[in-house]
């Protein structure tokens, strides 16, 4: 049961509410960029592997002030330490929390020998399998689903620089096998290593692709199922039945989406090799510690996480948008999605009472350019506001040694463009462009029967959209290990802010459990009970 109360019930909400009436509503970026000419350095903030640049969000110093009076009205740092000391905060579950104790070091964290018994033994696994002339494997395939995967499926291609040359690995999440088919096809089963990453080695869709990929291995020849086939799971009995006599097991206390630091980090370890995934977790720890001693006020986390409870309660805004503006960051809106949507996608608080206010945003995005050339066009003159993330990174991780000059130069240059079109979209949504303004340029792919003044108001910009802009100066493993944890932290701060238990996702049962009971209605046909819509939808189906 909650201790602190909750955010709509404190002073500090109801003083945020007056003062969004009375300023928060109306503020205009370029006015306050106007009037204040250090705005930049008041609303930036860095934290270990990550610079901020909040000013070009809609809020003032009263506002952050109101919010970090709210953050200390709920309870956010006591909700915080207990998070980090271990105490069943997931009270629906009556499990601890604690992914952190994943990247403490030796001693300083709980169940610090069970965490790093298995993460030594992971990572000399891991190491002899990256040994490609010594370990025969030159693929890699995780078998996975929700947790299991978004987060390796994320941070390997992250994290390319680090790979092993003649090493691939692959990802296979989804139960339709038009996913597992093209992966199959490019392998050889005496090369291949068939990762089967399910804690209790029942999860539907990873448990089907399993098995498709043993008879697929079986087909091919492959005759050490032992050998080729490892697991990443607490259901020792299971794996062995499967034909699984090497497993890495894991703690209830590790949520799903939280497991990347895990036993399930298991591939991005073959992938970048045993002393990188530790600087993976050191980077993650290095976060840690900014959440958990930093003041509010110049905690990243924290500030991230109240300009969220700002954006979605205040101004009502209902969706954000990340860009990371580095193609190896691409899977990360994807992953983000699970993070924050499935922590935060609740409709009661932690007492179980039905919330009166809005909860998560729908997370969404695309790397680079490539947004621009999508949905950009609805974020700068659509009829909502979308506050928009930018991630740069300044320095680019190319192996060139091999390149000519010649191409060394264009892709430097190609750099430059990338982080150039980086600002200037943050600059173009808060600026905007004027009527007036739009009248006085020339479109030359403009209708020459088209009244100017009619032009004019096709290619004006409101601007004073909100934006944030993280920066790293590389995208090393322990910056990404800083930027993944700096985005944990967040999402639990505007949780605890709302009241509601983070950690837990029922949500994701009942379609589970419905899917159970209509399986055997595609065999049978039997639609008795069924309503009319799924009756008719399964007898199309069933052809």
């Amino acid at each position: 049961m909650s201790t602190a109360p909750r955010c709509d019930e404190t002073i500090a909400w109801t003083a945020l509410q007056g003062h969004f009436e009375g300023h928060g509503r109306g503020l205009d970026l370029r006015e306050s960029f106007a009037r204040d000419a250090q705005r930049f350095g008041t609303f930036s903030l860095q934290a270990p592997e990550v610079f901020a640049d909040l000013s070009k969000n809609l809020w003032d110093p009263t506002t952050r002030r109101l919010l970090v009076e709210l953050a200390r009205a709920c309870g956010l740092e006591a909700q915080r330490d207990a998070m980090f000391a271990g105490q069943p905060i997931n009270s629906t579950e009556g499990r601890a929390v604690l992914h952190t104790a994943l990247r403490a070091p030796r001693g300083a964290g709980p169940f610090s020998e069970d965490v790093h018994g298995v993460l030594d033994a992971l990572l000399a696994y891991a190491d002899e399998v990256r040994d490609v002339a010594g370990s025969g494997i030159t693929d890699v395939v995780n078998i996975g689903i929700g947790g299991s995967d978004l987060g390796p499926a994320m941070a390997v291609p992250a994290l390319q620089a680090y790979t092993q040359p003649g090493q691939r690995l692959h990802f296979v999440s989804n139960v339709d096998g038009h996913d597992l088919v093209p992966v199959l096809a490019r392998l050889k089963p005496e090369t291949t290593l068939f990762i089967v990453a399910s804690k209790t080695f029942t999860t539907q869709e990873t448990m089907a692709n399993a098995h498709a990929a043993r008879a697929w291995f079986l087909a091919q020849g492959g005759t050490d199922t032992a050998r080729h086939f490892v697991g990443v799971t607490t259901n020792l009995e299971a794996a062995a039945a499967f034909g699984i006599h090497r497993t890495f097991g894991f703690w209830d206390w590790v949520g799903g989406r939280y497991s990347l630091w895990s036993a399930i980090g298991l591939p991005l370890a073959i992938a970048i090799g045993g002393a990188q995934f530790r600087d993976f977790l050191a980077g993650a720890r290095a976060m840690d510690e900014h959440f958990a001693q930093a003041p509010l006020e110049a905690n990243l986390p924290a500030q991230l996480g109240l300009l969220d409870v700002w954006y979605r309660n205040f101004h009502g805004f209902t969706s954000r948008s990340v860009a990371p503006y580095h193609q190896g960051l691409r899977r990360f809106p994807a992953y983000l999605q699970q993070l924050e949507m499935e922590s935060n996608g609740k409709c009661v608080d932690a007492d179980g009472r039905a919330l009166p206010f809005g909860t998560s945003p729908v997370v969404w995005g695309e790397a680079g350019t490539n947004g621009q050339h999508a949905y950009f066009q609805m974020l700068h003159q659509g009829t909502d506001v979308i506050p928009v993330e930018f991630i740069a990174v300044a320095r680019t991780s190319h192996d060139l040694a091999d390149l000519p000059p010649s191409v060394r130069e264009r892709l430097a240059d190609q750099h430059t463009k990338l982080l150039a079109n980086c600002l200037a979209q943050s600059q173009a949504l808060m600026w905007g462009k004027t009527t007036e303004e739009a009248a006085t340029e020339r479109a030359p792919t403009a209708s020459k029967t088209l009244d100017p003044a009619v032009l004019a108001r096709h290619r004006s910009f409101p601007g004073n959209r909100p934006s944030t802009t993280l920066v790293l100066e590389a995208l090393t493993p322990r910056a990404l290990g800083a930027l993944i944890a700096l985005y944990e932290h967040r999402v639990f701060t505007s949780g605890a802010i709302w009241g509601i238990n983070s950690f837990d996702q029922w949500g994701v049962e009942l379609g589970k459990a419905l899917c159970s009971q209509l399986l055997p209605r595609f065999a049978s046909g039997d639609a008795t009970g069924l309503d009319a819509s799924t009756a008719g939808l399964l007898a199309r189906l069933r052809g």
